[in-house]
């Protein structure tokens, strides 16, 4: 099992707990003690997680138990539909898509993926899209602009895929295509940024009428490490980073640049996969039912005017 440094004496205990309970059977005077490590480990979460820095929340959002799109397709989506290829080029595994239900509600689905295993994560190229994968999303978002479905987008990537081909095929300008065709859309666009939520890769799917943010997610223009290297020149000053760029969902909250966060177990999402999907699976049906039924010509206005409004422009 993968642990955090600062989860250790959580993990410590759990593994107490769960030999205790191997051996205790009909030992009263065991389970006694088991009692006591659970309210233990329950006070120590609390305490280690009410307190976490910026970059123990990056460590979070990276966690490799953390569920990702094809984890919540399974517990929050109903009668899913994969569509691949960009008719273009090929099929880019990093971005999935597809037409689902949640709680009978038609929906589109866009979502980026990482993979799990090894070979999992390599087919997925680690979340990072190619230009094919962003074609893929625009070809779902026009299809739901067609059939009047709302779309629903989960964020999950530390950056698009930087390589020479992706390069060559066009990637910025994939990009820049989806973000446009997402502004032009007219139906409800509801985004959640899942883990990590980086740079133009994130935001090329991120453009929504809602923004959620679940509570232990992250979402900035550069990474931690990215940035201390520009700056200082030292990759390892990762975390004075993380507190400049303020990237947490409670910071992104504030600004004004996520409109809901949705709250996660103590400890993340990974420490409970299915209360995590239950809420993300409220929060969704929620904010999708207060656009039905939905004026097109609003819809899209509300859009363009929600990321207009972002930032501040200093004058002369």
């Amino acid at each position: 099992m993968f642990y955090l440094e600062f989860e250790r004496p959580i993990y410590e205990i759990e593994k107490e707990i769960a030999e205790l309970k191997r051996i205790a059977k009909d030992n009263l005077n065991l389970w006694g003690e088991i009692r006591e490590l659970e309210e233990k480990a329950t006070k120590l979460r609390e305490k280690i997680y009410s307190s976490l820095t910026r970059y123990q929340k990056v460590q979070i959002a990276r966690h490799p138990d953390r569920p990702h799109t094809s984890d919540y397709i399974k517990s929050v989506f109903e009668d899913f539909v994969e569509i691949h290829g960009d008719r273009a080029f090929g099929d880019d595994p990093s971005i999935i898509c597809g037409f689902g239900k949640i709680e009978s509600l038609g929906v589109v689905l866009i979502g980026e993926e990482k993979g799990r295993s090894t070979q999992d994560k390599i087919f997925r190229n680690f979340g990072m899209p190619h230009p094919e994968g962003y074609r893929k999303a625009m070809r779902a978002m026009k299809l739901a602009d067609k059939f009047g479905l709302p779309v629903v987008t989960l964020v999950d990537t530390p950056g698009a895929f930087p390589g020479i081909g992706a390069e060559e095929r066009g990637q910025a300008q994939a990009i820049a295509e989806s973000i446009r065709t997402m502004l032009q859309i007219s139906v409800p666009v509801i985004v959640v940024i899942i883990g990590e939520g980086g740079s133009g890769g994130a935001l090329a799917i991120a453009v929504g009428n809602r923004v959620l943010a679940l509570e232990n997610s992250i979402y900035s223009v550069i990474s931690p490490e990215g940035c201390a290297s520009i700056l200082w020149r030292d990759s390892t000053r990762s975390r004075d980073a993380a507190e400049a760029l303020k990237l947490t969902a409670q910071d992104l909250f504030e600004f004004g640049i996520i409109d809901e966060i949705i709250p996660e177990p103590l400890g993340g999402a990974h420490w409970d996969p299915d209360l995590t999907g239950k809420n993300l699976k409220e929060h969704l049906v929620r904010n999708i039912l207060s656009y039905i039924p939905f004026d097109r010509v609003k819809v899209r206005e509300e859009k363009l005017l929600k990321f207009r409004k972002i930032g501040i422009i200093i004058g002369e």
